[in-house]
């Protein structure tokens, strides 16, 4: 079987063409529009995914996709790879513990939006520091993701043993007070949050890239979601996270995105430029 990962004696365009053709067909038979997405790294996702249901060309695997949605969830978890841990920076979580936190909380109602939160742990960490900031019970946390497989992963609440240690010491070097044990409960090697985390967190998807903007928040995490996004595509959804800020709210982006170099780069204060925390101007 040849290596499909090894394509330079393919025709580069009538491989453009085929991607395109791909992407096109993706979009009207699914809704999922990727067609703006960065190349390089979707050119190389797609052949992985061809390659491995051992396809030659990208138009078998088309022809695949918009026939079996089977297969089409498979190439979605390929285009759409979560990379997420619970407190991950945890030096972020303890500058919004400390600074961001009393700011949120001169609020009647807080509302928080996590934008790519792939299978939940930024959410959950949210809601933890939520409580220990006597906030859960007045805030809503919506947590949203373009892959339902995500989203029901992250219903569910579970987190693997193996990464408690992990996420135990994240945890405590972002600011955390209590013992991290006293959020789940552990079964079968498995741990479960308790429901009075998780019942404040609302899961649902969303695309950023074709769907509008449904409710104004406080705070707005959306981070290494837009690094995969072209320079068009960025621009539109840093219009969308813009109005679905409050007046004075707080944008959380990953640490290789900016609005530097947008059109709302003046709209915003700089909060915080190591941890890309950003305010809405009034």
């Amino acid at each position: 079987m040849t290596d499909f990962l090894d394509i330079s004696p393919y025709d580069d365009r009538l491989e453009k063409i085929e991607i395109e053709c791909l992407l096109e067909a993706v979009f009207k038979r699914y809704g999922y529009d990727f067609r703006n997405y960065a190349y390089p790294s979707l050119r190389r996702r797609i052949w992985h995914r061809a390659s491995t249901e051992q396809l030659e060309t990208i138009s078998l695997l088309q022809n695949l996709v918009l026939h079996d949605r089977d297969a089409f969830e498979r190439l979605l978890s390929d285009l759409v790879i979560p990379v997420t841990e619970m407190f991950r920076d945890p030096g972020m979580f303890k500058l919004i513990r400390e600074r961001v936190m009393p700011i949120l909380n001169q609020s009647t109602f807080v509302r928080v939006w996590h934008a790519g939160c792939a299978t939940g742990e930024e959410a959950y960490s949210m809601a933890i520091m939520l409580e220990e900031s006597r906030m859960l019970s007045k805030s809503r946390i919506y947590a949203t993701d373009i892959s339902e497989a995500s989203l029901q992963r992250a219903r569910q609440g579970m987190i693997s043993q193996d990464r408690l240690s992990l996420y135990a010491h994240n945890y405590l070097q972002g600011g955390g007070e209590q013992d991290f044990a006293s959020y789940y409960e552990s079964n079968h090697g498995l741990a479960t949050l308790h429901p009075r985390i998780l019942e404040r967190i609302v899961f649902a998807e969303h695309n950023l890239v074709t769907d509008r903007s449904f409710n104004e928040f406080q705070i707005i995490f959306c981070r290494n979601v837009m690094i995969y996004f072209d320079t068009a595509l960025r621009e539109r959804v840093h219009g969308l996270l813009y109005d679905s800020l409050s007046p004075g709210g707080f944008l959380v982006l990953g640490n290789k995105e900016s609005v530097a170099f947008t059109s709302f780069a003046g709209r915003y204060e700089t909060w915080n430029d190591e941890y890309r925390i950003y305010r809405k101007l009034r």
